[in-house]
């Protein structure tokens, strides 16, 4: 017994040996942070560009990644990104328009309407300009935006057909001024509170609701609080990847070119990957015992007309429609 007890000490000791000198042989480590829950399909995007960066890489460019706000809440990891610290953030043009005020309006109401459309915003020089800005000034590098997570959609406790429908109900939103604005161009009252937080929210009523993918439904089991999706779309949310720019700049070449390739590819199989679940997620919304309010019953040209009061408030029409004559331009 003693010698088998030494025998299994010494295979522990040898396989932790082993372990460490596969971990050492990574020179430069990202730690990339996400909100959503591992069971979302964003997770298994993540999981498959580090996989892929790794292989190119011959294991010596590591991203580890961090699940349901793991390492912090959003606003402060991007704080740190811009400190140079190796840490990475799934987040938005919302955000990052609290740097550059004209990125915003990709995260505006009815922007863009397909992924398609969002390949597209990266061939446009305005974008690019804005990409180079928030590099230089504000130290955070975008490796990719190819990342659309859907339609976004009101969910309530009761049907939504029209702007008048949201009046007075508190909406839960994320803490960026593109967000806040539209949701209460739209009709309702914004609510900022962050991803992890929302299903407690709820249900002690200090929020009436919330406008997500429909993805975000079984990440965080929102169909125990919530009785209604409708089917809005005021939102094509598209998601940015972003690190930072001197960590960036301190990779060799080569590394800095794999790494946007492989989160460009991933971002695009898990965009188009999510469209094809769209109807299996409603379906399974609806065995929860959620009622589907179909975009055929929904005053759409009334929440686009309402919609338009945010890039008026917050002053960035005139980019609105500056993009959309340069995609235009594309065609």
């Amino acid at each position: 017994m003693k010698k088998l007890s030494v025998i299994l000490l010494i295979t522990i000791s040898l396989l932790l040996i082993c372990s460490s000198m596969v971990s050492a042989q990574a020179k430069y480590v990202l730690k990339f942070n996400h909100v959503l829950a591992p069971n979302e399909p964003y997770h298994e995007g993540f999981l498959k560009w580090a996989e892929r960066v790794k292989e190119r890489t011959n294991g010596e460019l590591e991203i580890q990644i961090f699940h349901s706000a793991q390492l912090g809440v959003e606003e402060d990891i991007i704080e740190q990104i811009r400190q140079g610290v190796n840490v990475g953030q799934n987040t938005d043009s919302a955000r990052l328009g609290n740097y550059v005020p004209g990125i915003a309006v990709m995260n505006g109401p009815y922007f863009v309407d397909s992924i398609e459309d969002v390949v597209k915003l990266n061939e446009l020089e305005t974008v690019k300009e804005w990409k180079e800005e928030l590099a230089t000034e504000y130290g955070l590098q975008v490796l990719s935006f190819n990342w659309v997570q859907g339609f976004r959609h009101f969910m309530t406790n009761k049907p939504i057909r029209n702007p008048e429908d949201l009046k007075g109900l508190r909406i839960r939103t994320p803490p960026a001024p593109i967000w806040s604005e539209s949701v209460r161009a739209l009709g309702a009252v914004p609510t900022a509170i962050n991803f992890p937080e929302i299903y407690t929210a709820v249900q002690q009523k200090a929020a009436e609701g919330a406008e997500l993918v429909y993805a975000n439904i079984f990440g965080a089991s929102l169909y125990e609080v919530l009785d209604y999706v409708s089917e809005t779309k005021h939102f094509l949310l598209i998601n940015f990847e972003v690190v930072s720019a001197d960590w960036f700049n301190s990779l060799p070449e080569e590394y800095q070119q794999i790494l946007v390739e492989e989160c460009d590819k991933a971002g695009l199989e898990t965009s188009y990957s999510m469209e094809e679940q769209i109807p299996d997620f409603r379906r399974r919304a609806e065995e929860q015992g959620m009622t589907i309010i179909p975009t055929e019953e929904i005053d759409i040209e009334a929440f686009k007309e309402a919609g338009k009061a945010a890039y008026e408030v917050l002053g960035i029409a005139d980019v609105r429609e500056q993009i959309i004559k340069e995609l235009e331009a594309l065609d």
